[in-house]
């Protein structure tokens, strides 16, 4: 960050929701396609998760940073194919039994939507997504490889983003002393970005393990603010998530969430 003579001044102005006054517009925007998944807007999202209650006796923690990098792939003029890739970064106590801490990467997540180049109120893409076994951790993975399809279809109008975001994923090859997969993922969500590029969001992070007959229904609600850095443009805020339902030995209750997002519009 540049600081010039006027020192404190220039780094609140650098840190001010939406900026100056004059892109304000420009930054709500921003922020409002941040709400779309599959926007032609390249971002870099860290998400901090933390969850509590874990384990066969429920003293257990965890905590999740996932990498969650967005490209979208310009394919002409009528077409985007967007990739969304979640890979998680996990460290947890007392979650394994006869184990203390594990740390480590998860399994990664790749998905690919081709989506049109439309530019109205409805945005829609479908693709196929990948599981890839790319844990460190045995505890930590499904050393197992995984294919399926997804898609995203929202409506944004003024200042309202409404939508849902779904996949299901069958395993294909991997360990054959591992469970085999079956996993289906839904979030729904909406989101609600004013003027001043703050963002109220919820949803929900639904999956349902078919083999495990289980459900995980996280609720994340929350606020995320645009700021600008030096000609950084970052998206920060978090929330609190309820856990409606989860396996045995899943977590239980409240956790927390952190966002930090990095934008590099075109």
């Amino acid at each position: 960050m540049h600081v010039r003579k006027a020192g404190t001044a220039a780094l609140v102005l650098a840190l001010s929701p939406a900026g100056v006054s004059a892109q304000a517009g420009s930054d709500a925007d921003l922020a409002k396609q941040l709400a779309n998944p599959v926007a032609n807007l390249v971002s870099v999202p860290l998400q901090f998760n933390y969850d509590g209650d874990l384990g066969p006796d429920d003293d257990g923690s965890r905590w999740i940073m996932n990498f969650q990098p967005v490209v979208p792939i310009d394919l002409g003029a009528d077409w985007l194919m967007i990739s969304r890739t979640v890979m998680p970064l996990t460290w947890q106590q007392d979650v394994v039994p006869g184990q203390n801490i594990q740390v480590g990467l998860g399994d990664t997540v790749q998905s690919l939507f081709f989506s049109p180049k439309s530019g109205g109120a409805l945005t829609w893409g479908v693709g196929p997504v990948f599981l890839l076994p790319t844990a460190t951790e045995r505890t930590l993975g499904t050393e197992k490889w995984g294919a399926g399809v997804t898609g995203v279809a929202l409506w944004q109008s003024g200042p309202w983003t409404v939508g849902g975001l779904g996949n299901h994923i069958w395993s294909v090859a991997g360990d054959g002393d591992r469970s085999d997969i079956e996993q289906s993922f839904l979030q729904p969500f909406v989101n609600y970005t004013t003027a001043a590029a703050t963002s109220f969001f919820l949803n929900t992070e639904s999956s349902y393990d078919w083999e495990g007959d289980a459900w995980s229904v996280p609720v994340n609600a929350g606020v995320n603010q645009l700021v600008t850095v030096g000609r950084q443009r970052i998206q920060i805020g978090g929330g609190l998530r309820y856990w409606a339902e989860a396996p045995d030995s899943g977590p239980e209750g409240w956790g927390a969430r952190l966002n930090l997002v990095f934008l590099f519009p075109k």
